[in-house]
């Protein structure tokens, strides 16, 4: 099977836009900035936010700073979690002249826990074109240094501040199979550990990452009580933004397992009991699938009483 992004032939680069910047008329880019390591912004990146008309920004003196770094010089706007329906008009009205727009946050990919989902369904609904410049991620940098991820797994953000709301999503969030990645803030993060620790979790596989891509990125990897005592050890543990993976739940694992077998038997018993006696089907199941002979016996009758 081959994977994604193999086999790309330079015409597909070329036609897919992946050169440093192609001008569109009139469009909103979704840039992804660095999330905390300035080599990290993508050569194309960098050309957008050079030529576009103007910057809406999450935090307009955070990336002021990015772009004194970078040598550049553009228009900012503010565009943030409080104003953001406001802005998207502002946006809209940029576009509408002509201009393009590039949209950031402070770090990583707008509307990725942080403001941009307003703005970006406006101008799309409006009929202008949105380009998403993609680049560093803290979900996407977490879930590849944990080890914990070989498929599906949930994007979960940050968990409410605080509040029984925050406990019970938390609980909701773990009893699911396939791994979890929160986010956490710094003052937070002996709540969460704490929270984690309330609920069991010691025994459950877990990565919890500090300061991704920055000069003191940390992590810790093992059982949940490994992991909690490692972290409580840290003496600036409450001095940057935590990102976790929280391994997916077994029991989950299982219960899915049981019901597809459920739902096998079920087939494999509907189409004998159409053509063999209950007995005989009973046995052809048992000896294929080695079940439980009172398993499927009882199944079976249940199946024919239901008129199946």
């Amino acid at each position: 099977m081959q994977n994604a992004g193999e086999g790309i032939e330079l015409n597909d680069a070329e036609n897919s836009d992946a050169r440093p910047y192609t001008r569109r008329e009139a469009s909103l880019y979704v840039v992804a900035t660095p999330i905390g390591n300035m080599g990290d912004l993508s050569l194309r990146a960098r050309a957008v936010l050079e030529q576009v008309d103007r910057i809406a920004a999450e935090d307009t003196r955070n990336t002021a700073r990015m772009l004194d770094a970078l040598g550049i010089k553009k228009p900012l706007m503010a565009h943030h979690a409080h104003n953001e329906r406001e802005s998207a008009q502002g946006v809209l009205a940029c576009l509408q002249r002509g201009e393009s727009v590039a949209l950031v946050s402070d770090a990583g990919t707008p509307a990725v826990s942080d403001p941009g989902a307003v703005v970006v369904r406006c101008v799309a609904e409006a009929g202008f074109s949105v380009v998403p410049v993609p680049g560093a991620s803290s979900v996407l940098a977490v879930v590849a240094a944990s080890g914990l991820v070989e498929g599906a797994f949930t994007f979960r953000g940050f968990l409410p501040a605080k509040g029984k709301s925050r406990l019970d999503e938390l609980k909701k969030w773990l009893a699911c199979a396939e791994p979890q990645v929160v986010f956490e803030a710094p003052h937070r993060v002996m709540q969460l550990v704490n929270d984690l620790e309330s609920l069991d979790m010691g025994r459950r596989d877990m990565c919890a990452g500090r300061e991704l891509t920055k000069q003191f990125e940390t992590f810790y990897r093992g059982k949940g009580e490994q992991v909690f005592e490692q972290v409580r050890l840290d003496a600036n543990a409450e001095r940057g933004e935590w990102a976790w993976v929280i391994g997916g739940n077994p029991v989950a694992d299982s219960d899915i397992a049981t019901e597809q077998a459920s739902a096998n038997l079920d087939t494999w018993l509907g189409l004998l009991l159409a053509e063999l006696p209950l007995k005989t089907a009973v046995a052809v199941v048992v000896k294929a699938t080695g079940m439980a002979k009172n398993t499927v016996y009882n199944r079976a009758l249940a199946l024919k009483d239901a008129g199946q």
